[in-house]
């Protein structure tokens, strides 16, 4: 278990109600996120970009090919900090799934 301090998942905050949670991440070649946590299901809306790795907790490496238009559906769960270690900007509007009593009906 990684005992870094957990940030936030993406770097602006844009919106909140009581069923989701929107962000943008935007990261140019060789910037990173916060070492963060998915604590709810999450969707990727990609914006730009060839490529984002996601170095995970347990200390692998996962590199996901991207591109403009392209959703990633993202289970709860998992700890990582994102990196662009491609040559181009890389940004998506990442979608926090809040969990209502109603969701599973």
């Amino acid at each position: 278990m990684n005992s870094e301090p957990q940030g936030d998942v993406a770097n602006r905050f844009l919106f909140e109600n009581d069923r989701v949670k929107v962000w943008e991440m935007a990261l140019s070649p060789d910037e990173s996120s916060d070492f963060h946590q998915h604590n709810m299901d999450y969707l990727l809306c990609i914006l730009e970009g060839e490529s984002i790795d996601a170095d995970l907790a347990d200390g692998r490496s996962i590199t996901l090919p991207v591109h403009p238009g392209q959703v990633i559906y993202i289970p709860k769960g998992g700890s990582e900090t994102a990196i662009n270690r491609s040559k181009v900007t890389y940004r998506e509007i990442l979608i926090e799934l809040k969990e209502t009593e109603n969701s599973h009906e």
